[in-house]
């Protein structure tokens, strides 16, 4: 009989070329030792032939191989056969042509969010499972324990066991952020979307060291490597979320350079210096801290903020504003919008979408006409206008060693420029105060656009004397 063994298996989606199609090279056993040739038949859904029996290949000593170009689109049905002995059939099914993105980070990625009312699955989006399989994607998209790769065995009972038998059963959290994003992608765009799982909770930039990438699957870098070339070797992007663990006195500062080498070195191992990198700012943590610890986490968040303008290919969306599913992780429904902010972003800059905006931009902070007791705070790339459920929140005034001012009576945005924040203050701002909003490690913040895209954390920010228009 005939047998494939390497170049596709059901469910896969094939990354796309820059004509929009992919060669799809196959590979495997047949039962006859003679030279014959090999012939694929292509089907859509319903098995409807979109192409007849056609030359793809040979089979020589018990071996075969085949490739055929397949365009963007709805999912194939691939039947290879050998010409000399048609009964000889191998099949895969459901295969897609599309947009592959890694999904790496630590636990905000992995999702925690709560498995209540998650984001459904869609006949065009599918996954390469931690168990290395082709299947359509459904949450939770991570499963460490059914890795290969030993970075992520421990504290898993082990494949096969009764504990590992029960976890899968009783699994109540595990909502993340990838599914949401390429609904959204697909729904805009109609091109297939395959989802390549590979963040791992509670790590550090350290443990995603690229000078680990030598350990293999003993790494997060070196098992992200081989889960991508395992795929071919390309994909559309990487979406990102971590910081936590680099959230301390001792690592943030370090953050910057870590994560900028991060990015260089995954682009020149995966051969593409233009990979897109999109990611998530630092959310909320609910905590007992001291105040160099909350500014830590701030100084991570402005590091996110900064680097997406200094990084080409790259860019932030907001998760400050998001409500929570325990202490750390966001909820399941802010981790719809964090994935559906993540496609905005890929639509306006992969997709040519120019009706979409970056989302609200800081572009600089002064005293309104002068007064030291009204600072206007002014937001470049917003859709539409600046708006918030309830009065708008997390802007503060602090000292350079982040000692809070309590002077700030109301945050508002302007009617006549509703791009633009208002801040009202009881006194006049002292000298040496500097502007934050959603400052340290649990502000709440409410200011989006009218496209949900939120304000980013930020600070310091100086604060000019001199009145603009």
């Amino acid at each position: 009989m005939l047998r494939i063994e390497e170049g596709a298996n059901d469910y896969q989606v094939f990354q796309r070329d820059e004509q929009g199609a992919a060669t799809v090279s196959v590979s495997g056993r047949c039962s006859t030792e003679l030279t014959d040739v090999v012939e694929v038949q292509v089907l859509r859904e319903e098995d409807t032939p979109l192409q007849d029996w056609t030359e793809a290949g040979t089979a020589t000593g018990g071996r075969w191989q085949a490739s055929l170009r397949l365009t963007t689109g709805s999912a194939y049905t691939l039947r290879f056969r050998l010409r000399g002995q048609p009964e000889q059939v191998a099949e895969v099914r459901d295969v897609l042509v599309g947009d592959l993105w890694v999904l790496a980070g630590q636990s905000n990625m992995e999702g925690v969010g709560d498995l209540i009312d998650v984001e459904t699955p869609h006949p065009l989006v599918h996954s390469y499972s931690m168990a290395e399989q082709w299947e359509v994607a459904q949450e939770p998209l991570h499963w460490l324990c059914c890795s290969p790769d030993p970075v992520h065995h421990e504290g898993f009972p082990p494949v096969g066991s009764d504990l590992h038998e029960e976890w899968h059963r009783s699994r109540a959290k595990g909502a993340g952020l990838g599914l949401s994003f390429a609904k959204a992608m697909v729904e805009a765009t109609g091109v297939p979307i395959g989802l390549i799982p590979c963040a791992h909770g509670g790590t550090s930039m350290t443990q995603w060291s690229p000078n680990l990438a030598h350990l293999g699957g003993g790494s997060l870098y070196g098992s992200l490597l081989r889960r991508v070339r395992a795929v071919g070797g390309r994909v559309k992007g990487v979406l990102w979320y971590q910081g936590e663990s680099d959230a301390n006195p001792n690592d943030a500062p370090l953050f910057a350079e870590r994560f900028a080498h991060f990015i260089e070195r995954l682009r020149a191992d995966l051969g593409d210096p233009a990979l897109p990198f999109y990611y998530v700012q630092l959310g909320r943590f609910v905590v007992a801290m001291p105040l160099e610890g909350e500014a830590a986490w701030s100084q991570i968040r402005e590091h996110q903020r900064t680097l997406a303008n200094e990084i080409p290919h790259s860019a932030v969306v907001p998760a400050v504003d998001l409500e929570l599913d325990d202490l750390i992780h966001v909820g399941t429904q802010g981790l719809k919008r964090i994935g559906r902010r993540l496609a905005k972003v890929a639509l306006r800059e992969l997709f040519g979408r120019t009706d979409l905006q970056r989302g609200p931009q800081l572009e600089g902070a002064w005293f309104d006409n002068g007064e030291r007791t009204r600072i206007r705070v002014r937001f470049t790339d917003v859709n539409g206008k600046l708006v918030s459920a309830g009065r708008v929140s997390g802007f503060s005034l602090r000292t350079a060693q982040h000692h809070a001012y309590r002077l700030i009576y109301k945050e508002a945005v302007d009617p006549a420029v509703p791009t633009d924040v208002l801040l009202h203050l009881t006194e006049p701002c002292p000298q040496n105060a500097f502007l934050w909003y959603g400052f340290g490690i649990d502000p709440y913040c409410n200011l989006t656009d009218e496209e949900d895209m939120a304000v980013p954390a930020f600070g310091p920010v100086s604060i000019s004397s001199g009145a603009r228009t």
